[in-house]
């Protein structure tokens, strides 16, 4: 499966992940689910924080991947570990540090990007899922008043896993084509998001 079928591939399972969710209980009032849904396709896009982190995975995904499946490795353990975030974000079990967590997963991803890094496989994979813990626990804790019945939650944590997604497969996309005609500018973009990242933790 070449790099195009596998982004397609990710996408469209997003995608239908966020449809299936709002409309898994169709009983429900379709515009309480419909407005979450949008709720939570939005909320990645409404704080550069979140926009940058996610936007950074994909494009130093692109940059280190060995293989079409290896592009995919580190934005599925992102959304898979959010999703994690998410849910202890709607227990409404408290975790610490959370904006600092939010703003060291910036410095550090955007240096690795501006470094051009490559980890072991299993120490990316740890160290993306580890910060997108505290990502989902955000998405999570701000979970709109629309969303109270279970279908609306389901239809927000959906919509926010789709948007995300489709950022990594934005960075992706950036930095493949950055790659191979501009890898100076993929680092500093990777270096703007450390700064932005070192100017959260010192505010």
């Amino acid at each position: 499966m070449n790099r195009t079928a596998c982004l397609r591939l990710a996408l469209g399972t997003s995608l239908t992940v966020a449809a299936g969710a709002a409309l898994a209980h169709p009983g429900h009032d379709a515009a309480t689910v419909s407005a979450s849904l949008w709720a939570g396709l939005a909320h990645p896009f409404t704080g550069a924080d979140h926009l940058l982190a996610m936007a950074a995975v994909g494009v130093w995904s692109a940059l280190i991947a060995r293989s079409a499946a290896d592009t995919l490795r580190l934005p599925l353990a992102f959304v898979a570990l959010m999703l994690v975030g998410a849910a202890i974000g709607l227990s409404g079990v408290a975790l610490p540090a959370v904006e600092p967590m939010i703003a060291a997963s910036l410095l550090v991803i955007g240096l690795l990007l501006a470094l051009r890094a490559k980890l072991p496989a299993w120490a990316g994979t740890l160290l993306v899922g580890g910060f997108a813990i505290f990502h989902g626990y955000a998405h999570g804790a701000e979970l709109p008043a629309t969303a109270g019945a279970l279908p609306a939650v389901l239809a927000y944590v959906g919509g926010f896993a789709a948007a995300t997604m489709a950022l990594h497969l934005l960075g992706i996309g950036a930095g493949t084509l950055l790659r191979r005609h501009a890898g100076w500018l993929a680092r500093a973009a990777g270096a703007g998001v450390a700064l932005y990242g070192a100017s959260l933790l010192v505010a």
